[in-house]
Formats: C-alpha cells, sequence, structure tokens
C-alpha cells in the first residue's frame, strides 16, 4: 500500500487515520503538539479529541512535517479551513510533486472566497488531478468506533477517484466516486452554516417541524448556489449533500449544532469557544458563504442571518423572526 500522510491530528484527521489503518494502510500523522504524538505513539490513543479510542500500531505521529511527508503517495490534510493556507505554505516544499493531495477540510477560506481545493491548488501548484476531497456524514467519534458510514471520494479525473476508493474502503467505511468536485465542497462548506442555524432553532427550545424546514430550505439554498458556480444538482441529493446535512444538523455529535444551540440558550461566541477544544467550522465560514452567495447573485437567506447573528448584528429569536417574516414565495423557484 502506498505511503499515506495525514496531516492534523484533530478528531476527524485522527478518526480518518483509523478508517486507513484498517483498509491495510501505514499511515504516518502530523500533529501540531508534541505530546499528542507521544500519546498516539506511546499510549495509542488521542485523549484530546477522540478518549476512549484504541489506535492501531499502524499508525505513526511525528511533529515533523518533513518526517512524516518523505516518500509520501498520497497527503491527507485534515486541519481548520482557514488555517490551510498558512500551514500549505510551510508544508508545500515537502510534499512529493507527483502525490495526490486528499482534503477533509469543509470551508470557503475568509477574503479570497476559494475553495479548499483552490486554496490547495495556489500553494502547491497542483493540477485538479493530483486533488481530491472526501466528504459526506462522517461524524468523527462513529467512525473511530468503526460504525458503518459511507462518503464520497471525489477528484475531477475518475481514475484517480478510484484509486482513492480503494484507498480507504475498510469493513465499516464505504466510499462512492463523484467527479464534481465543486458541488462536493460546496455542500461540506454550507451544510455547516445550516447546521449553527439549526441548533439555534433547538436552543430556542422549537421543536422538529421548525428544524426541518431550516435543513430542507438550507438544502434548497445550498442547491441553488451549487448550480451558480457549475455544479451537479444530483450531488445535493446524495451524501456530500444530504446525506452530511442530516448527520450534521440532527446529531448531538456535530461541532456546529451544537454551538448553535448554545447560541440559541443565550451564551456568547467567546464563551462558547472557551469551552471547547473543537472548531465549529461554519462560525466562519458563515461570511464567506454569504459574500460568495452575493456575488453569483444568489437567494441564501438563512446563510445570510447566521452571518449576522456571528457578527453580533442580530439575536437568535431575531434571526427566526427574520426568516419565518420574509415575502411569501413558490417553493420552487
Amino acid at each position: 500500500m502506498p505511503k499515506t500522510a495525514v496531516l492534523g491530528a484533530g478528531s476527524w484527521g485522527t478518526a480518518f487515520s483509523l478508517v486507513l489503518a484498517d483498509a491495510g494502510n501505514d499511515v504516518h500523522m502530523w500533529g501540531r503538539r508534541t505530546e499528542v504524538c507521544e500519546s498516539i505513539n506511546q499510549a495509542r490513543e488521542n485523549p484530546d479529541y477522540l478518549p476512549g479510542i484504541l489506535l492501531p500500531e499502524t499508525i505513526k505521529a511525528s511533529h515533523d512535517p518533513e518526517v512524516v511527508l518523505s516518500g509520501a503517495e498520497i497527503v491527507v490534510l485534515a486541519v481548520p479551513s482557514q488555517q490551510l493556507r498558512a500551514n500549505l505554505q510551510e508544508w508545500a516544499r515537502h510534499i512529493p510533486s507527483d502525490a495526490v493531495i486528499v482534503s477533509l477540510m469543509k470551508g470557503v477560506e475568509l477574503g479570497t472566497h476559494l475553495r479548499m481545493s483552490e486554496v490547495i491548488a495556489e500553494v502547491t501548484g497542483a493540477g485538479p488531478e493530483r486533488i481530491a476531497v472526501v466528504t459526506g456524514p462522517n461524524l468523527a467519534r462513529e467512525i473511530a468506533q468503526r460504525e458503518p458510514a459511507a462518503a464520497v471520494v471525489a477528484c475531477v479525473d475518475e481514475a484517480v477517484a478510484t484509486r482513492l476508493q480503494g484507498w480507504c474502503h475498510s469493513p465499516t467505511f464505504r466510499p462512492y466516486t463523484n467527479t464534481d468536485v465543486v458541488g462536493c465542497e460546496l455542500a461540506g462548506t454550507t451544510k455547516n452554516v445550516i447546521a449553527l442555524a439549526v441548533g439555534v432553532a433547538d436552543g430556542l427550545g422549537y421543536g422538529d417541524n421548525a428544524k426541518a424546514s431550516v435543513i430542507t430550505r438550507g438544502l434548497a439554498e445550498t442547491g441553488r448556489l451549487g448550480m451558480a458556480m457549475g455544479a451537479d444538482p444530483m450531488t445535493m441529493m446524495g451524501l456530500a449533500g444530504m446525506g452530511d446535512l442530516v448527520a450534521t444538523c440532527s446529531s448531538p455529535l456535530s461541532r456546529n449544532r451544537t454551538f448553535g444551540e448554545k447560541l440559541g440558550r443565550g451564551m456568547s461566541i467567546d464563551e462558547i469557544v472557551a469551552s471547547t477544544r473543537q472548531v465549529a467550522e461554519g462560525v466562519k465560514s458563515s461570511d464567506s458563504v454569504s459574500e460568495l452567495a452575493e456575488f453569483h447573485g444568489v437567494d441564501m437567506p438563512i446563510v445570510e442571518q447566521v452571518a449576522a447573528l456571528i457578527r453580533g448584528e442580530t439575536t437568535p429569536k431575531e434571526l427566526v423572526a427574520a426568516l419565518v417574516s420574509r415575502t411569501p414565495k413558490p417553493e420552487v423557484r
């Protein structure tokens, strides 16, 4: 099996490393903190992000990116999306020129409005046939507990996607291929913002009708943006779209839904951030997605209201009121 490098030892980077190990790969992880790397190597556990999960001996960790990347045929990036560029600028010189680069991140870069695959291409110079995305309804703890799950491996080169599909197909993790990288990335990013809105509704004490309405209309918003940017509408109906949206909006394991729920209960953003190590990507991406929608002339009221909430321009109750009081319109247009 090819040497696989995973850059990022958070919950999803660690869980996906376990998937790769179960699929028969030797996995070399990079961790920002040496103590996390030592725990993975010696105790076979990442106690900060996945406590209680035993990691196989085929997973090794190091704080040195050059060691991790040397000879890697597949490089997996699993850092917070807004930190990708800064990290890649340090790592790029160590990434082998023929390695396939796989993004696990779900975000749109602040300021540039670039998707993660576009940031990778810009910093590394890699062509689209060397850049892939893994996405879908993949809550890290459930994956790490080896509960059955499916995902999408997307690359514009179908042969590369198929190769990667075999590389991460484990007894409990079933990947499907897709060539719609744009749709997969947009769906994965936008669902985090929609999950914040669902969490707000939950935190305010609203029931399933309200939450189902936000999920459904959120999917419609995602589809409109995807079509404006050239995505395949069917992607939004699949694992990268509806599948990921439902999992993220409904599970208490979801960082974004939980973050929104705490906002709905009256906690401030600073209080929520201080209470967890986990990064809720939708908090940072809400502005980027809202600006991307404006640039493409796409109406995304849920995303706009969440972005306003994160900026402190509205309250959770005002967010809901603003959505319900909008001018009536047909559902499909």
